[in-house]
Order: C-alpha cells, then structure tokens, then sequence
C-alpha cells in the first residue's frame, strides 16, 4: 500500500481571524479547533460538510484586495434561499447568474480578507445528472 496523506486544510492569512470566523460561520463552517484567547487567537479551524479551512493570523496586516489568488467552490442545494441568508445577515451578494458550466445558478462572494468564494446550486437533482452522465464518460473510456 502506497503511503498518502489526507485531511486536506487549506490555511489562509487573515487580518482577523475572529472577523474571517464569522464570515464563515455565515457560508455553514463551524468551529473545531482554535488556539489562543478569545480576541487574540493565533489561529482557528473551522469544518463544514466536506472541507475544512484553517486561519492563521497575518504576521503584518495584509492590504484587502477585491480578490486574492486562491477561488473557493461551495455548493447548496437552495441557492435562492441561501443567498437571501447572506443577505439577511448583511453579506453584500450580486445577483445569481446561469453561466453555461452551471447552469443550476452560481453566484460570488468575498470574504474580510478579499478571498473570493463561488457558491454554486447543487441539488440532487443536479447531481443526478452528474452521476449519469459520469458513468456514462467512464463506460466510454
């Protein structure tokens, strides 16, 4: 067996980590981990359904870009409701577009630090299709 490692963490610099825990806590993650006091941490894990972030405080304060390298996909199943969430809790959200490559409904969000965040519809109907139409390329194959 060929050794591997797991629990893939992205880890990002951040200004707050106690302002990047909220933002977060909006989108669904929830806290596991931290370590330091509260108002000072030096760094906090937070989990949701399928990934795990970890924010580690900036050593100088870095300037807020509208975006930064990194993009982030989500998905849920009820886009429309999910964006009035963010809204009702004072996210500043655009409108959902229907791109081709996902055609369900997609939209972004910036969190505190400018990281960029794609929130795409995915219902089950959606990955149904999915599936069917991935069986059918690895049947192909």
């Amino acid at each position: 067996m060929t050794p591997k490692a797991g629990y893939y963490t992205p880890l990002l610099h951040v200004n707050s980590i106690e302002e990047s825990m909220r933002f977060y806590a909006l989108l669904g993650f929830e806290t596991i981990d931290e370590m330091g006091e509260p108002g000072c941490l030096g760094w906090a894990r937070m989990h949701c359904e399928g990934g795990a972030l970890m924010f580690l405080r900036a050593e100088e304060p870095h300037p807020l870009r509208k975006r930064r390298e990194v993009l982030f996909a989500m998905y849920t199943p009820d886009l429309p409701a999910f964006r009035e969430h963010l809204r009702a809790s004072g996210v500043e959200v655009p409108p959902i577009g229907y791109p081709e490559y996902m055609p369900s409904g997609t939209l972004s969000v910036t969190d505190p630090d400018g990281y960029l965040i794609d929130i795409h519809h995915w219902s089950q109907k959606e990955h149904e299709r999915w599936e069917a139409e991935r069986k059918l390329r690895l049947a192909r194959a």
